[in-house]
């Protein structure tokens, strides 16, 4: 059973790592008007802020108001994620976890 709560972690903190990618390519991209940048960088902020609403170190919920926090921005600024984000989002994911690890965008 640990075993697999272990794997199911990993698993979320890899989308959690592809969500935040994703948003970080859409910021960085010309095209993204400054209304939906606002949101990303919020988002992503409070990724890497070390206080969170529910403590990463939290066994199963941890992580959970991270990626509802990506999510939320996601979905707002969804018209202008481009599928050349998700493309390069993808590339990095292969290369920090190598090709054997599912790092699909979904």
């Amino acid at each position: 059973m640990a075993a697999k709560a272990g794997r199911g972690s990993v698993k979320g903190g890899k989308g959690i790592v592809r969500s935040a990618l994703v948003l970080y390519y859409c910021l960085q991209d010309d095209d993204t008007p400054a209304w939906a940048r606002l949101y990303i960088m919020g988002a992503l902020g409070y990724l890497i802020l070390p206080a969170d609403a529910v403590p990463d170190f939290l066994p199963g919920v941890g992580q959970a108001d991270d990626l509802a926090v990506l999510a939320a921005a996601s979905a707002v600024v969804l018209v202008h994620i481009k599928p050349e984000h998700k493309r390069v989002a993808r590339e990095k994911m292969k290369e920090w976890f190598g090709d054997g690890e599912d790092v699909s965008d979904g």
